[in-house]
């Protein structure tokens, strides 16, 4: 029998989890959406800061240290000078970069085989030595470059090589770095490769390299930096390649044919 419509109703309230809806919550999935979103942009900043950062060294590494170091080896850049005196570069800049030009010339000279001729060695020092300092410098190498110097590299008190032979004397700056920089003095050093020997057929001296320090103070006297004292060490020196040694009359040939330099720093 149908129920009439005055009759009371009666309403079942079920457990809150099992509760029939019939629209779906839309602001469920906002947390969700949210969270994807901040993770996203998270992940964008890091890959921009690590892009950006990409190849930048870091101040205390090994490579900005080397960048520095190289920075401060570098050529400078300055023209060598083109006055001379007794075909010896003259003339350098008043600065550090001058004074370091002037050692690396200076340099040149005194490995020169013209310090194995009295005259030659008392015209390069008159050249480049302060005037207070020649007639120290002047004894010292006198007595450095004495006959028995000679005979051990192999040509007379004169620095003559034997009949038909070449005697080798040439000093190579590889680079310098100064010290104790003033207007008024400065000690330079000069790291050098050097050939000495004599070139020949039956030379019991053939010409080899060598490595060596040259510790040069100058000073400031008129116009130009000149020479006060020096002094010498051996190295520092690479390991020697696996190269065959040229023939002597390779080696004759290579040192009247290629002229020398004139450096700055």
């Amino acid at each position: 029998m149908p129920l009439s419509d005055d009759q009371p109703h009666t309403r079942t309230r079920l457990p809150v989890g099992e509760q029939p809806s019939s629209q779906p919550s839309l602001r469920q999935a906002h947390p969700l959406r949210t969270l994807l979103t901040v993770l996203l942009v998270v992940a964008l900043l890091v890959l921009a800061i690590s892009i950006a950062n990409r190849g930048k060294p870091d101040p205390g590494s090994t490579a900005g240290r080397s960048a520095a170091g190289a920075a401060a080896t570098a050529a400078s850049g300055d023209q060598p000078v083109t006055t001379t005196v007794n075909g010896i570069a003259s003339g350098f800049p008043h600065t550090d970069q001058g004074a370091q030009s002037a050692a690396a010339n200076y340099a040149v000279a005194i490995g020169s085989t013209d310090m194995f001729r009295t005259d030659t060695r008392h015209a390069i020092v008159t050249t480049i030595a302060d005037p207070a300092a020649t007639p120290t410098l002047q004894s010292r190498l006198d007595q450095g470059f004495s006959p028995e110097t000679a005979a051990r590299f192999g040509v007379d008190a004169q620095g003559r090589a034997p009949k038909g032979m070449t005697f080798v004397s040439r000093t190579v700056p590889v680079g310098t770095k100064s010290s104790a920089y003033t207007a008024e003095s400065v000690k330079v050093e000069v790291w050098c490769t050097g050939l000495f020997g004599i070139a020949g057929e039956r030379s019991v001296r053939p010409v080899s390299e060598e490595w060596f320090t040259l510790t040069l103070s100058l000073r400031w006297v008129g116009e130009d930096w000149k020479l006060t004292d020096y002094s010498r060490v051996s190295g520092p020196a690479p390991v020697p390649p696996d190269q065959q040694a040229a023939t002597a009359e390779e080696i004759t040939g290579a040192v009247e044919q290629f002229g020398g330099f004139r450096y700055a720093r």
